[in-house]
């Protein structure tokens, strides 16, 4: 075993280095379908959870349930749905987009809507509510309220849409079956790794493997650069702020 890990991580090495191009056009591919997924799903999902998040209303409990129940659904399932639905057959089988990078994109903004509609949603419900009670003290109306709270709740937006771009990135069910994993064509990263093991390159699978997690990670670490270079602007702000009260 620890000679097929140094094996990968020799070969993802020389795979990221040697300039192979079917490589980079995979990480391309992967990086292009769980963003414009994560993009698609965003135009619908952010409002949908402002509503869910900032409203109430009859029978929000199950549509907010109907959410979170569905951040779980297996990729399989949900790829042989739109397997279904994008094939000559289906109702959208005139749109040509069954095994196609677009195909697999429309599925991975399905399958990302509950991750982003749920968390933004549970964080603009557990916004400060005394932030709420100040907007309206200080006249604001319920309009602008609500501004001001997606303003406080905006960096859990990101990393709501980050968690879900995540979740696109390594999903294999619907690039498999939506994608059809063709070579040069709808191949990503997780399905590279699939078809490597079945091939029993199991060290090229690996070093396929090392590349996903390495572009995750540093999505990670970006990230986190960014919440703690925010944190402390946010904490230098204050500072200046008191600083001038207890200057008058």
């Amino acid at each position: 075993m620890a000679d097929i890990i140094v094996q990968a991580f020799q070969q993802a090495i020389n795979l990221i280095t040697s300039g192979n191009p079917e490589v980079y056009a995979t990480v391309y591919r992967t990086i292009y379908v769980a963003g414009i997924g994560t993009l698609l799903s965003c135009l619908w999902s952010i409002p949908i959870a402002v509503v869910l998040g900032l409203y109430n209303f009859r029978g929000k409990w199950f549509i907010k349930g109907i959410f979170n129940a569905f951040i779980g659904i297996p990729t399989v399932a949900l790829g042989l749905l739109i397997y279904l639905l994008l094939s000559r057959q289906g109702e959208f089988g005139y749109l040509h987009l069954l095994y196609t990078l677009n195909g697999i994109a429309i599925g991975q903004a399905i399958l990302v809507t509950p991750i982003i509609v749920s968390f933004t949603a549970n964080a603009l419900g557990s916004a400060d509510s005394q932030l709420r009670d100040l907007a309206k003290t200080l006249g604001a109306s319920g309009f602008r309220t609500n501004l001001i709270l997606i303003r406080e709740t905006i960096w859990s937006m990101v990393l709501s849409v980050t968690a879900a771009f995540n979740r696109g990135f390594g999903e294999l069910g619907i690039a498999t079956i939506v994608g059809g994993n063709l070579l040069g064509e709808t191949r990503v990263l997780t399905t590279a790794i699939a078809i490597e093991i079945n091939f029993g390159a199991f060290d090229v699978a690996m070093a396929y493997a090392l590349i996903l997690m390495l572009i995750v990670i540093v999505l990670a670490l970006t990230i986190s650069l960014i919440e703690r270079v925010r944190n402390e602007d946010v904490s230098w702000s204050k500072l200046v702020f008191w600083r001038g009260l207890g200057g008058n």
